[in-house]
């Protein structure tokens, strides 16, 4: 299923609970952290051209600009984490009955694992970007939808930590040590921002409603 944003949310949710492949948690992930991305865009619309809020209407406005561009990126790689998965497929399938053979396919498998940890690892960024606007909006943002930006800080966290989940099931069986030390430190320092920045914002949306 590679059309996903073209597809009903019905036929979305019954690819996914089906046996088909894809889309996967890679890809669910992303799209979860595409609702989380739409509800700070959410409250910066119910924000601007508000006369109480127009002191801040050039900044909510500038977040709106980010947000359009963080929705746009997580379509990109929605259908990207499903093309690299298809590309990790297609290596198993590849023969391995000789030496070279054997050679050429390891050599691929690891093309292939490093792709499908990349992709995931930049999802997990964009979701984190999605969390730096929605604490950023938390504190100048409609109060009347403020809890919705709460909502967004709690569902582009819960994103970024499922989709680093397919970071976890690859590296075991990567082999470039450095590489996988880079992602592990990344992978790291992702969480513990994202806790940091969700549990400021929920706190400024508390304060607020």
């Amino acid at each position: 299923m590679n059309n996903v944003f073209d597809s009903t949310f019905r036929q979305v949710l019954e690819a996914s609970a089906s046996d088909a492949p894809t889309p996967g948690g890679g890809s669910v992930s992303a799209m979860v952290g595409s609702f989380g991305v739409a509800m700070v865009s959410m409250v910066g619309n119910l924000t601007v051209g508000k006369t109480k809020y127009q002191d801040v209407e050039p900044q909510v406005k500038v977040i709106l600009e980010k947000t359009n561009q963080l929705m746009a990126r997580l379509e990109e790689l929605v259908a990207e984490d499903i093309k690299v998965f298809g590309q990790f497929m297609d290596v198993l399938k590849l023969p391995k009955d000789t030496d070279e053979q054997k050679a050429e396919r390891s050599r691929l498998m690891q093309e292939a694992l490093k792709g499908a940890t990349d992709t995931p690892m930049e999802i997990a960024r964009v979701c984190l970007q999605g969390l730096e606007l929605a604490e950023e909006l938390s504190t100048i943002g409609n109060k009347g939808a403020i809890s919705d930006v709460g909502v967004a800080a709690y569902v582009a966290e819960a994103a970024l930590n499922s989709v680093l989940l397919s970071v976890d099931i690859n590296i075991p069986s990567i082999k470039d040590a450095e590489y996988v030390e880079k992602i592990q430190a990344e992978k790291y320092a992702l969480i513990v921002k994202a806790a940091q920045l969700r549990e400021k914002a929920v706190a400024q949306v508390r304060e607020r409603m």
